[in-house]
């Protein structure tokens, strides 16, 4: 959700607007939870194909402060985790899938990632057009895949709290070696849970994922709630009703992908009436071939276009 905030009760009013939850202090491996802390780019399990809203000036995205680190992430690095033992079976097939995605997501066939490019950090707060100004989001001209690690050591709770769930956050941090701030000013760690756990109150809870930051002994961290969302069968957290199953998941990875570049250490990045920039769009998928197959990517708020596209 970036901008949307999740009630603490979990409702799938609240979802649509935001996703309220707690949000987590990691040191190293540990961390603490605070309550009453909101975690972002929650999405409902069901969005539905409803028609998109005629755009008004408060979907129009502006910056939320002026801060030159952690509005955006300027050049994306994402290290999926794949947490728990339970990784011995995946039925859906999501961790090829995951991986098949982000290599693909770059370059000149990549027109729906340049959708980012427009945002940026270091300019005033309240801004709603970077033009030429500011550090901006680039386009990645390789994969921003930079890490996968299967985490086998042990089995992962069946249903981690947002606190262990930031802490696999820190714990990735360490493996893959960014041990100090300014690695983590690009790096998004997505922690995709196995079938049969509920990370956070899956699929009860009623969102598809959500993202947020954690304090840690190696600086802020950006990281997802990524869930097994094929256990909630096809049709699950996309508007595409023709059984693919891995669907679902693609348009809620995109969905927080895009949302962590743009509010990377939520909220003070990119936001509107209607949330962050996938919060606005939620309702829109299109399938989009990228080098490395084809992926129900989910649409984004575009303040060039003034609506929810699907390229740039």
């Amino acid at each position: 959700m970036r901008t949307s905030l999740k009630a603490a009760a979990h409702t799938l009013t609240a979802l649509a607007l935001a996703a309220f939850g707690t949000t987590t202090l990691a040191t190293g491996a540990e961390a603490q939870s605070t309550p009453a802390a909101a975690h972002f780019g929650a999405k409902p399990l069901h969005p539905g194909a409803a028609p998109q809203h005629a755009a008004t000036s408060s979907n129009t995205l502006t910056v939320r402060s002026a801060a030159t680190q952690g509005v955006v992430s300027p050049t994306p690095k994402v290290y999926l985790v794949f947490w728990g033992t339970q990784w011995s079976a995946d039925p859906a097939g999501v961790a090829t899938d995951m991986q098949n995605m982000f290599k693909g997501l770059y370059g000149s066939q990549d027109t729906w990632g340049t959708i980012l490019s427009q945002y940026c950090e270091g300019v005033a707060k309240g801004t709603a057009g970077c033009g030429t100004k500011g550090v901006h989001v680039q386009h990645p001209t390789s994969s921003p895949l930079a890490g996968v690690w299967f985490d086998k050591t042990a089995a992962a709770p069946a249903n981690a709290t947002s606190t262990q769930i930031a802490a696999e956050a820190g714990k990735a941090a360490a493996h893959f070696g960014n041990t100090t701030q300014a690695p983590n000013l690009n790096a998004q760690y997505v922690v995709v849970s196995a079938t049969g756990t509920h990370p956070d109150g899956f699929p009860n809870s009623g969102f598809c994922a959500w993202h947020d930051k954690t304090s840690s002994s190696y600086g802020t961290l950006a990281y997802t709630n990524l869930p097994y969302i094929p256990d909630n069968g096809a049709g699950a957290c996309t508007t595409f009703t023709d059984g693919r199953l891995l669907s679902g998941i693609e348009s809620t990875e995109t969905h927080e992908y895009a949302e962590t570049v743009t509010d990377f250490w939520p909220s003070i990045g990119w936001n509107g009436g209607g949330g962050e920039i996938g919060d606005e769009c939620q309702n829109l998928d299109a399938y989009v071939t990228l080098s490395s197959g084809t992926f129900d990517l989910q649409g984004l708020w575009s303040n060039s276009a003034n609506k929810c596209v699907t390229h740039g």
